[in-house]
């Protein structure tokens, strides 16, 4: 009997498990979309098909711009909803009103900024033609809300937010929900404004030849510009000659023009920790690199051009891109796209990419297009040339879910949004400020100005590259590529290759001899300081056809064009160790031919040669480490390394595992006993060019570790600690024995959910949503940029590649791609992942363009009618 009931009992259970995965099935399954078939779309005004390849990806074909972008909205919010709803709260500032009060600092910080006001204005600049494309996409999104009888009809993200902030309402798409997320791109490119705050901060209290060390110049030698002085003639820039400044070699720069004190110190650590505040949905710091190359015909194994490109983009699930391909049946004036590659969800047309006639890659140009004022304020004034002027002064209502609403007081000056207020403790900070010890009755507060505050006409430049047929029409649509500036880079099937740099950087002056404009905060208080216009395209750099038959771009210092008819740009450039290895690797040989072939461009993407560590392994072999025979078994290793960074485990990843465990050990020795806790040593590319110049001064300052007083450390003292160390760790986290080390067993990336991924989620929904760890070769200042912070005292993947693409201007259907994740962002559907292991392992998938390509890889279709279906 008690076996009976037993048995009666594991019966029960297993069909309580067997409904439960029904019910849990229908759940996940509720928002996926159709794919197949036929439907009925609204305001259609003629047949379109949506065919989609092994991996989900959609070609949408249509006789008419409107149709197109229409369909394109439709299709894209099938697979990526909910990513797109997140996104626009984010850049409208009502994160809130989906998360909580989690939302709520990035809500201040982004409603301070004011990003959605910018895209209102942008309406208002853009061309009716692109006008149209954003409404027709936008009443494809809608069409795609309309059909839901709740926001769990669209995402799995719904059901699990709505059991804590039940009530949530989707609302209707508009144009400006598209371009609000074309500022949130140039806010996360901003590659330098973490720079100029920590010089304000580390300014207070470290003599500026120390902080030199931590911001090097760029160095020439040995890590070429993209473009020589042979391959750009800049012409005349009269304003540039006023604000372009004499740079001497390695001087230390001079004081900060504006008070450095303990107070004005805090004031910008509230406006850095306001900024912090806001999502990088696209990256930060390090993590915003790319690679982008394009090689002459004359060069290469098919006689045409070929393009590569991978932006480097921190790490999510879904991920960044959207693949898609974009034809008019019929190419005219009135419906001038055949286009295909990457975009964003929410966003129509193709970011990057090629069309019918040529290709395009994107890296960030990284140029200073913001500043930091501090601004005196007393009351509801600031001080501007002697006199006190009003703060331009708004509220806001910010609607908290579950919670009760927030009021946002917005303060902003001649330069921009007052960023220091959004902290709630800022107002205290700066009161009865010291400035040089003297008592002031001023309040300091810090203002931004930013190019992307500025509305302009991108989305045309958008279309404009999607459409155009040649480097002239090409450089007409990056005339309008206002913000993010970009390295753009160019090939044709007629065979030219080319690059631009566009984008709007400001002319402003600086009186402070050896540093640049923007090295330091400005006095808001002094009109000297302000804007003076932008750079003209005109003389932005670019370059076509030139001389050395390829252009490689990866984030590197664009020129060696000295002078004052060269616009100044920045001097917070990459230190080029990619594009230097790049450019190695396009000239080698392979013993047959010089020439490069595809598949040869797919191979320099994934190489893992560390180009910093020759330097740093030298010195680490002369640690003298004598008696210590456990020590010295793993720097052996170090003298037969061939410095790739491989995730396997064979040789070179076991000698990669100890070199980077070593280099964390020596950035926390080096550098964090003097920097604040937030601005920890994250060893990316700055740190590497800092290690050059103390490598050769085994006395400098930075090697004394303050957290030992009464002993003074040298350059060897450090290192031997850190070999030491390093040893230690890799014992205890991978095993004695040396054989057993892996690179990518350290090294791992694991993609997470932007909102239900993270650590304070429960770990059964983060398993829903999450996927990895993978295993991941290469490293910070490498081809195959799989980026780690030092800091966080792990090696985990924080950026990397977002996408691989090469493309072959000889045949197009020939060329290749891959995402990091898939096509879709719902869990559990086919296409959600299965994209990363080939992206993981460095392979990529046939791209088809042509209409018999696409047909031949055909997997579904999804034929979208008029809702009138007497038409079409």
């Amino acid at each position: 009997m008690a076996r009976r009931v037993g048995l009666g009992v594991l019966i029960l259970l297993v069909l309580l498990v067997v409904a439960l995965a029904v019910v849990l099935t229908g759940v996940v399954r509720q928002s996926w979309p159709q794919t197949s078939g036929e439907m009925r779309l609204n305001g259609l005004g003629g047949r379109v098909e949506v065919i989609r390849d092994a991996r989900g990806v959609p070609h949408i074909y249509a006789d008419s711009t409107d149709d197109l972008f229409r369909a394109q909205g439709f299709v894209a919010a099938q697979d990526r909803f909910f990513e797109m709803d997140f996104r626009r709260h984010v850049t409208a500032g009502r994160l809130s009103e989906m998360v909580g009060s989690a939302g709520l600092s990035t809500d201040k910080v982004v409603r301070t900024m004011g990003w959605r006001s910018v895209a209102q204005k942008e309406l208002g600049l853009i061309s009716p033609a692109t006008r149209q494309y954003l409404d027709a996409y936008a009443d494809g999104v809608n069409d795609y809300i309309s059909r839901a009888d709740s926001p769990s009809d669209m995402g799995l993200e719904y059901v699990v937010l709505g059991q804590q902030f039940p009530g949530y309402t989707v609302e209707r798409w508009s144009a400006v929900d598209s371009l609000a997320w074309l500022t949130a791109m140039g806010w996360d490119l901003i590659s330098n404004y973490g720079d100029e705050l920590t010089r304000a901060r580390l300014g207070t209290t470290m003599a500026p030849d120390r902080l030199a060390v931590l911001f090097p110049d760029y160095s020439v030698a040995g890590h070429p510009p993209i473009l020589g002085s042979d391959e750009w003639a800049p012409g005349s820039v009269p304003a540039a000659s006023a604000i372009r400044p004499s740079l001497t070699d390695h001087a230390a720069p001079a004081p900060s023009p504006v008070p450095l004190t303990s107070v004005t110190a805090a004031v910008f650590e509230s406006a850095q920790s306001a900024l912090d505040a806001v999502p990088a949905l696209l990256g930060r710091g390090d993590g915003i690199g790319s690679n982008s190359w394009v090689v002459a015909g004359s060069k290469t194994t098919t006689g045409k051009p070929l393009l590569a490109n991978d932006p480097h983009l921190g790490t999510s699930i879904p991920g960044i891109w959207y693949q898609t391909g974009l034809h008019c049946r019929t190419v005219s004036a009135a419906c001038p796209f055949d286009v295909a590659g990457f975009t964003f969800a929410g966003m129509p047309g193709v970011i990057i990419g090629h069309n019918q006639s040529i290709a395009w890659g994107l890296t960030n140009l990284a140029p200073d297009v913001s500043d930091f004022y501090l601004e005196k304020v007393t009351d509801q004034t600031y001080l501007r040339d002697g006199q006190q002027l009003p703060l331009d002064t708004s509220t806001e209502t910010i609607k908290v879910a579950g919670g009760n609403d927030v009021q946002l007081t917005i303060r902003r000056t001649v330069h921009g949004p007052i960023l220091s207020d959004v902290i709630d403790s800022v107002g205290r900070v700066g009161r009865n400020a010291l400035v040089r010890l003297v008592p002031q009755q001023d309040t300091y507060a810090v203002s931004l100005a930013w190019t992307g505050l500025v509305p302009n006409t991108t989305a045309d430049a958008i279309f404009g590259m999607n459409a155009a047929t040649n480097f002239t029409e090409f450089r007409a649509a990056a005339a309008k590529f206002a913000v993010p500036s970009q390295n753009l880079v160019y090939a044709d099937t007629a065979g030219h290759i080319g690059y631009q740099a566009p984008g709007l950087v400001p002319l402003r002056p600086t009186s402070v001899p050896n540093t640049p404009p923007g090295y330091w905060p400005a006095p808001g208080w002094d009109s000297q300081y302000d804007w003076k216009g932008y750079v003209p395209f005109e003389q932005m750099p670019w370059t076509y056809d030139p001389p050395e038959g390829f252009v490689v771009t990866a984030n590197n210092q664009v020129t060696s064009a000295t002078g004052t008819q060269v616009p100044f740009l920045t001097s917070d450039w990459d230190f080029g160790w990619r594009s230097a290895r790049i450019e190695t690797l396009l000239k080698q040989t392979d013993g047959q031919s010089a020439k490069i072939s595809p598949q040869r461009m797919s191979e320099i993407q994934n190489d893992t040669y560390n180009g910093f560590a020759p330097t740093l392994v030298q010195t680490l072999l002369q640690i003298d480490l004598s008696g210590d025979e456990f020590t010295q078994q793993a720097q052996i290793l170090l003298g037969d390394w061939d410095f790739m960074q491989p995730a396997d485990k064979g040789r070179s990843s076991v000698r990669a595992a100890y070199y980077n465990a070593v280099w964390m050990r020596i950035i926390e020795y080096t550098f964090n006993d003097e920097l604040p806790q937030d601005l920890q040593a994250d060893g990316g590319v700055r740190y590497m060019a800092a290690m050059l110049t103390l490598l050769k001064d085994p006395t400098n300052g930075w090697w004394d570790d303050r957290r030992t007083p009464g002993l003074v450390e040298t350059r060897d003292e450090i290192l031997r600690k850190a070999l030491v160390q390093a040893r230690l760790d890799l014992a205890k986290h991978l095993g004695k024995d040396p054989v057993t080390w892996s690179w990518g067993e350290l090294h791992t990336l694991t993609e997470e959910h932007q909102v239900l991924g993270g650590p304070t989620v429960p770990d059964v929904v983060r398993k829903v949503f999450n996927r990895g760890p993978v295993e991941l070769g290469g490293g910070s200042s490498i081809v195959n940029a799989n980026g780690w912070d030092a800091s966080s005292g792990s090696f985990d993947v924080d950026w990397a590649p977002s996408m691989r693409m090469v493309v072959d201007l000889g045949n197009l259907d020939e060329s290749t791609w891959v995402t990091q994740t898939g096509t879709s962002g719902h869990p559990y559907s086919a296409h959600y992942v299965d994209q990363l292991d080939a992206w993981a392992a460095g392979e990529t998938f046939p791209w088809p363009f042509s209409r018999g390509a696409v047909e031949q890889g055909r997997q579904e279709e999804l034929v979208l009618t008029p809702q009138d279906a007497s038409s079409g």
